[in-house]
């Protein structure tokens, strides 16, 4: 049972959540939606909100939150009286994933080639970085280290253009995708095109060839979808 000092930190929390504190709620929301996309709340995983407060070493009112604006996100869903369920991914639903990360992507591509000559230099010297990573992490064969530079540049790739529509469209849709790009991700043979493909991208980029940009980016993304499609189902992998 609480003793009085959790009970009077935890009414102080709640009563800031008229205007809640910000850090509250932004803590509980990254640390729930890492957990889900590291699979520590795995697919199916059902809970109170109390419990995964306790879980996450938080109070259940930034939790709250937090579960709200997750349940937007597509990641859970609040069943009445039965808590909350971290949503599974279909085949199918990686399928409609993947159509709307090639939409987001070759738009994103297309506009950051359009951009003033300054910006768009800018923005390849921030993504080339990104692909020496990329490139580094591939010669030292740390395919998790390379999965986490790739993400950080199609996230750079969308951010530079400065439409953060698009950069929110794009933030959801990569949350509910990075579950069965990590898990397929030692299936699939080495990655060794990614960083020819990128650089092929920022090239367009670079010199504001706004279709060459926008469909280099569409074949690199399609390319990624018809490599781990198949692979989900191949290994008969229902829910991810």
């Amino acid at each position: 049972m609480a003793g009085p000092e959790a009970t009077l930190a935890e009414e102080r929390e709640e009563a800031e959540v008229g205007g809640i504190r910000p850090s509250l709620v932004e803590g509980a929301y990254d640390a729930l939606k890492e957990s889900i996309r590291n699979n520590v709340l795995p697919p199916g995983y059902q809970g109170s909100e109390g419990e995964i407060a306790v879980r996450l070493g938080m109070s259940r009112t930034p939790v709250h939150e937090a579960v709200i604006r997750l349940q937007e996100e597509g990641l859970v869903r609040v069943l009445p009286r039965r808590g909350v369920v971290v949503c599974a991914i279909a085949p199918d639903d990686m399928r409609e994933i993947y159509e709307a990360i090639i939409a987001l992507e070759s738009a994103s591509a297309e506009l950051l080639a359009g951009r003033p000559e300054a910006e768009r230099a800018a923005a390849a010297a921030a993504l080339d970085a990104v692909n020496d990573e990329m490139a580094a992490a591939l010669a030292g064969n740390d395919l998790t280290a390379w999965a986490a530079a790739d993400e950080r540049f199609h996230q750079a790739l969308v951010e530079r253009t400065g439409n953060r529509r698009l950069l929110r469209m794009f933030g959801t849709i990569m949350d509910q995708s990075h579950r069965a790009r990590m898990l397929t991700l030692r299936l699939r043979p080495k990655p060794t095109a990614s960083v020819r493909q990128h650089r092929a991208i920022v090239e367009a980029v670079r010199r504001g060839e706004t279709g060459a940009a926008r469909d280099r980016a569409k074949r690199h993304r399609e390319a990624a979808r018809d490599q781990i499609l198949p692979l989900i189902e191949s290994y008969g992998m229902r829910h991810l």
